[in-house]
């Protein structure tokens, strides 16, 4: 799924995936566990949000304060691991928002 995702460049990310994370951060937070995998809208296409944040996992772009306090607000304070120099990047919320996925889905599987 992330082949309809574009390719980072460097490890940056255009701003349009920036976009897509954020959506896919608010989907998460708003996914009743009961139902399928939230999707968001990326160029004309609906993509599954673990597709977004597994795209972005290697994305060293720094995470904006706003986007970081949500992610700490929905996988804890220590999730968007924060560097030397008080930030964070997409990668280092991604790991983990993309981990919780997965384990949501296998539990619905299971």
């Amino acid at each position: 799924m992330t082949r309809r995702l574009p390719a980072l460049h460097e490890g940056h990310a255009p701003i349009e995936l920036h976009e897509a994370f954020a959506h896919a951060l608010e989907a998460f937070e708003h996914w009743d566990r009961r139902t399928a995998e939230p999707r968001v809208r990326f160029d004309g296409r609906d993509v599954p949000i673990s597709s977004v944040f597994g795209r972005m996992r290697t994305c060293f772009d720094i995470l904006p304060l706003r986007l970081r306090e949500a992610v700490a607000d929905v996988v804890g304070g220590g999730a968007a691991a924060v560097a030397e120099d008080g930030r964070a990047t997409f990668a280092d919320a991604a790991v983990h928002l993309r981990a919780m996925c997965l384990r949501r889905l296998r539990r619905a599987v299971a």
